[in-house]
C-alpha cells in the first residue's frame, strides 16, 4: 500500500502533547523527592564529584541562559533609531552587563524590529502612492451616458 501525500499513515497516532509513559512514570515516582535528590547532589557536588559537579553546573548553565536580560535601551521609533539601540547594546557588553550572545540576541531583536519598521513604512508609501491621483496617466475616457453632458456643454 502506497501513502497517499499529506495524509498520515497512522491517522489515530499518539495526540500532540501527549508524553512519554516512562517519562510520566519517573516524574511521579520523583515528584515528592526532587528536593532531597538536589540537596544530595549539590552536598556531593561540594564534596569533591565531578559527576556531581556536572550535573549542578549544567541545571545552573541552563537556568542562566533563560535569565531576562536587563539593561537600558534607547526608545526606537524610526528604522534610523537602531544606530543608538545597537550602541547601547555594544557599551553594554563592553562593560560586562551583557554577555557576547545576550547582546547577539538583542541584536537580532533590533534587526527583526528595524525590518518590521522598514516594511510597515515601505507599505504605508506605497498605499499613499496608489490612492493619490497619478497626473501623468492620459485622461480616461468618459462614461457612457457622459456624452451628451460632453456635447451640450461645447
Amino acid at each position: 500500500m502506497q501513502f497517499q501525500k499529506g495524509q498520515s499513515g497512522n491517522p489515530a497516532g499518539r495526540p500532540r502533547g501527549s508524553r512519554n509513559k516512562t517519562t510520566v512514570l519517573m516524574q511521579n515516582l520523583l515528584e515528592g523527592e526532587a528536593e532531597e535528590i538536589a540537596r544530595k547532589a549539590i552536598e556531593m557536588a561540594k564534596a569533591g564529584d565531578m559527576a556531581a559537579i556536572r550535573v549542578c553546573m549544567d541545571r545552573l548553565a541552563s537556568i542562566r541562559r533563560k535569565d531576562p536580560v536587563a539593561f537600558e535601551l534607547p526608545p526606537m521609533d524610526k528604522a534610523r533609531d537602531s544606530a543608538a539601540a545597537v550602541a547601547a547594546v555594544i557599551s553594554a557588553m563592553a562593560t560586562g552587563d551583557l554577555t557576547t550572545s545576550e547582546a547577539a540576541e538583542v541584536a537580532k531583536l533590533i534587526d527583526v524590529y528595524v525590518r518590521t519598521l522598514t516594511a510597515t513604512d515601505f507599505e504605508e508609501r506605497l498605499e499613499k502612492l496608489e490612492r493619490a491621483p497619478n497626473p501623468s496617466a492620459p485622461p480616461t475616457a468618459p462614461a457612457h451616458g457622459d456624452d451628451a453632458f460632453a456635447e451640450a456643454a461645447a
